[in-house]
C-alpha cells in the first residue's frame, strides 16, 4: 500500500490483516517504487495524492517497468476524468474514499481472482497466427515475447479470444469478467480494449486483431488477416 496517510494506512493494513491479507505500507512514491523492484507483491493499493508525486504517475512507472501487478487507486477525487486517464494507464480499479473496508475487500478480492474455466476441456492456451493468450500463465505473447496487460485487460483478452470471431457487446464483456470490479459505466470496457490493442496489435489505430463493430461491440477476429 502506497499511502502517505499513515492513520489510514494502518485501518487497512489492520482490517486486511483480519482477513488474511498482509499489508506492506510504503507512505511515498519513491518508498513504493524502490520496494516494488527488489519484493515480491501480489497488489498495490495506490493513493491518488502523494507527497512526492502524482498516483498516476506511480502508476504509470509501474507499467513503463512492464509490470502487470494488479493496481488498485485510491482516491478522493471524485472526477471521472481521472479514473478514465488511471485506466489509461493501466489501473485496474478505482476505490473513492472514504470507503468502505468490506469494499475494498472485495475489490481487491475480485482484481485478484482468476476467471473461472467453463468446462474442463476448456483450452488453456489459445493461438491466433503470431498472438498466444495463456490462460494458465495468465500472460498473452506476440512472437513468443510476453506482453504487459493488467489483470482486467487479460480477463477480457481471454473472454474475447475465447469467443473468437463472435460479436460482444460491453455489457457482454463486462458479464464476462462480472465479479472482476470493472467501472460500472461502458466507456471503461473502451479504455480497456484501448490498452490491450496498444500490447498486442502491430499498430493499435488500424487493428486486426480487435475489430470494433459499430452500435453492437467487438470481435475478436480468428484470421491473422481478418
Amino acid at each position: 500500500m502506497i499511502e502517505d496517510d499513515a492513520r489510514l494506512a494502518a485501518m487497512v493494513a489492520a482490517d486486511l490483516g483480519r482477513n488474511a491479507l498482509e499489508v506492506s505500507v510504503a507512505a511515498t512514491a519513491t518508498e513504493g517504487l524502490a520496494r516494488l523492484a527488489r519484493e515480491p507483491f501480489d497488489l498495490v493499493l495506490l493513493d491518488l495524492m502523494l507527497p512526492d508525486a502524482d498516483g498516476l504517475e506511480v502508476c504509470r512507472r509501474i507499467r513503463a517497468a512492464g509490470s502487470a501487478i494488479p493496481v488498485i487507486m485510491l482516491t478522493a477525487k471524485g472526477d471521472p476524468t481521472d479514473r478514465v486517464v488511471g485506466l489509461e494507464l493501466g489501473a485496474d480499479d478505482y476505490v473513492g474514499k472514504p470507503f468502505d473496508p468490506r469494499e475494498l475487500l472485495a475489490r481487491i478480492r475480485a482484481v485478484l481472482r482468476r476467471p473461472p474455466v467453463a468446462s474442463g476441456s476448456a483450452p488453456r492456451s489459445l493461438r491466433f497466427g503470431r498472438l498466444e493468450v495463456d490462460a494458465d500463465a495468465r500472460v498473452a505473447r506476440v512472437d513468443g515475447v510476453e506482453r504487459p496487460m493488467t489483470a482486467h485487460q487479460f480477463n477480457i483478452l481471454l473472454a474475447m479470444a475465447g469467443r473468437a470471431g463472435r460479436v460482444l457487446s460491453r455489457e457482454q464483456l463486462m458479464e464476462a469478467v462480472k465479479g472482476e470490479a470493472l467501472e460500472a459505466f461502458d466507456r471503461s470496457i473502451d479504455v480497456h480494449v484501448a490498452r490491450i490493442r496498444s500490447a498486442i496489435e502491430d499498430d493499435p489505430k488500424n487493428p486486426r486483431r480487435i475489430l470494433t463493430v459499430r452500435g453492437a461491440g467487438y470481435v475478436f477476429a480468428r484470421s491473422q488477416d481478418a
